[in-house]
């Protein structure tokens, strides 16, 4: 796991080697154990590398094969690298490393751009051809690897993250109404390829993107999710059989792939849980496990520990508890937000952050259940949308949107005001073909688009903050394909996630199976109060949020007289979504804070 970044001149100059240097700051916590970086023309990688596969010099990267005319820069993993490996060999090609970075380099040069779809893992890389002066991007089926772009008339450039491309003075930093939109309505999700800002652009999952020295670009989407039902009828059981052992496999790959130990962040739900049961199934022993805890308010617990112990305990892990006070999680909000490539709402944000300072203290790499949800159908909104009536938007929009259109014209000032642009995107998204019903159209626009967005880039960015690698089994892109396939009442039916109980009976605890659906609390920015109110109520009322006017005042004044009044459909606090989104802009992209972050 690393950080990436790279520049392109499109104007005969030559790379700017001091701006690449401030771009590799930002992304210097993603990638503590080397920095390099390598120039061709008018073509500049950058690289801060994370060690966990082939730890020796020779897996260093920017990686460069001068026999093929190649280099390339690389963030994930490959799960299959061993095979691809063995394959390429048989055909010829010579390796002078051991990890999954060189089997990339080999596959491109025998299969050209169509290499990612020989590739199975989670990927963003970039890969520069010396002979045709192309650059050629690529992003992992589903998205679980970030990669950001900003295009000049000057140059073209890429990070893994949005605060490394703020490091060049000339990207439009202007607000995006139509991101915005996304921003406020769906939950602070903004689909690729726009983000909030005007400047600054991501390449969508399984896309790939080629652009050569004179601007011309082209891209590809190379994979496609389909929601049907298969030819030949399956039982419960037969469904049940496959999914366990795709699920068996795809936790037990990202187990052997890393030559440093894994361990798994344990919160006490069923998706963790079950994992840790899956990988002492599979024979593993000496498992480590990590939870995290906040302070309790009255409406709602801070911690799950109490289903997390008995699991630690059923299979012997070596288990490390954190218990934040919530002076603590307000004294760190600051730090968690310069490490956002995007304002995230999510609470459990700062909660993943934290954690992850932690976890990286014993171990590089982590398996998370984040994906379980939304592939099998976890959430309490999926059949209240299944069951009601109506047009496919409006059956989604009553439980997801986070406010209607009236509300957001309400919210945002006159400048920011538009049609409703949510309401388009997710028409036109449920619309596509090749799902079967309702629901398969839901799920596959949730794990397509909506999931790589929110929980999957916030895991990303909070565990990368601290040099802590995330795999996550769940979204094995096999897997998925798989569980698109079954009857959506595999998925809703018994509370949610049927199937995965199924097979977690007799595996794990039965109040583990059977508790009511957890969200990973972080209660003080859900019911907002004391020092924390406090805190938004300072970002709300500066003198750099007036200035930016993004917001009515009316509007903000209604939140702030009832703080905790105002939840979105998802439970979400309005206060806590408005303040984090002008807190992330005043950090990241504010003139005064952009050059000291």
């Amino acid at each position: 796991m690393c950080g990436i970044s790279g520049e392109l001149r499109l104007d005969g100059g030559e790379p700017d080697l001091v701006l690449m240097g401030r771009m590799l700051q930002h992304l210097a916590r993603r990638g503590p154990d080397h920095e390099g970086v390598w120039s061709d023309g008018p073509l500049l990688f950058g690289h801060r590398r994370l060690s966990v596969i082939d730890l020796s010099d020779r897996s260093n990267q920017p990686m460069v094969d001068s026999e093929l005319g190649l280099a390339l820069i690389f963030n994930g993993a490959i799960y299959n690298y061993r095979d691809l490996r063995r394959e390429l060999q048989a055909k010829g090609y010579r390796f002078f490393s051991e990890g999954d970075t060189e089997v990339i380099l080999k596959a491109y040069a025998e299969w050209g751009e169509p290499c990612v779809e020989h590739l199975t893992g989670m990927f963003a890389f970039a890969l520069w051809d010396l002979r045709e002066h192309t650059l050629f991007l690529a992003r992992d089926r589903l998205g679980i690897k970030p990669l950001y772009y900003s295009r000049t008339p000057c140059a073209f450039r890429f990070a893994s993250n949005s605060q490394a491309l703020l490091a060049a003075p000339d990207v439009d930093t202007a607000i995006d109404p139509v991101g915005l939109h996304h921003q406020l309505t769906l939950h602070a999700v903004i689909p690729a390829p726009r983000t909030l800002l005007q400047g600054i652009r991501k390449l969508a999952p399984a896309t790939t993107l080629t652009i050569d020295a004179r601007g011309n670009e082209r891209s590809r989407i190379y994979w496609r999710l389909q929601a049907r039902r298969p030819a030949e009828p399956r039982s419960e059981t037969e469904w049940t059989e496959a999914v366990h052992e795709a699920l068996r496999w795809a936790v037990r790959r990202r187990l052997d792939v890393a030559d440093v130990p894994v361990g798994v962040l344990l919160s006490g739900g069923l998706d963790s849980s079950l994992l840790v049961a899956l990988l002492a199934e599979s024979g593993v022993r000496d498992l480590r496990t990590f939870s995290v805890g906040f302070e309790d308010q009255p409406e709602e617990k801070g911690s799950e520990f109490e289903y997390s112990d008995p699991v630690a305990a059923r299979y012997q892990t070596h288990h490390h508890k954190y218990l934040i006070p919530n002076d603590r999680v307000l004294e760190r909000l600051p730090e968690a937000v310069t490490c956002m490539a995007e304002p995230m709402v999510g609470q459990d944000a700062v909660a993943f952050f934290l954690l992850a300072e932690q976890v990286s203290q014993a171990v590089k790499v982590v398996q998370s259940g984040q994906g379980a949800d939304e592939v099998f159908g976890g959430y309490f909104w999926y059949p209240r949308m299944a069951a009601e009536t109506g047009s496919d938007l409006e059956r989604f929009r009553r439980h997801y949107f986070d406010r209607d259109q009236a509300e957001f014209l309400e919210t945002v000032t006159l400048n920011y005001q538009g049609p409703d642009h949510t309401a388009q995107l997710i028409a036109e998204r449920l619309a596509e073909p090749d799902a079967e019903e309702y629901l398969d159209q839901v799920l596959r626009l949730d794990v397509t688009t909506l999931i790589t967005d929110d929980p999957v880039k916030r895991v990303d960015n909070m565990t990368m903050a601290w040099g802590l690698e995330a795999r996550v089994p769940f979204l094995d892109h096999e897997l998925v394909e798989l569980a698109m396939q079954l009857p959506p009442a595999l998925k809703i039916g018994n509370g949610g996630k049927r199937v995965l109980k199924t097979i977690a009976r007799g595996l794990l605890p039965d109040a583990v199976i059977d508790r009511p659906k957890g969200y990973f609390p972080v209660p003080a920015l859900k019911f907002v109060r004391g020092p924390f109110l406090d805190f938004m109520r300072d970002i709300l009322n500066s003198r750099a949020c007036q200035e930016r006017g993004l917001f009515q005042r009316a509007y903000l004044n209604t939140l702030l007289t009832e703080p905790e009044a105002h939840l979105t459909r998802l439970l979400g606090s309005k206060l806590w979504h408005s303040a984090l989104l002008e807190f992330w802009l005043q950090l990241n992209v504010d003139p005064a804070t952009r050059v000291n972050n």
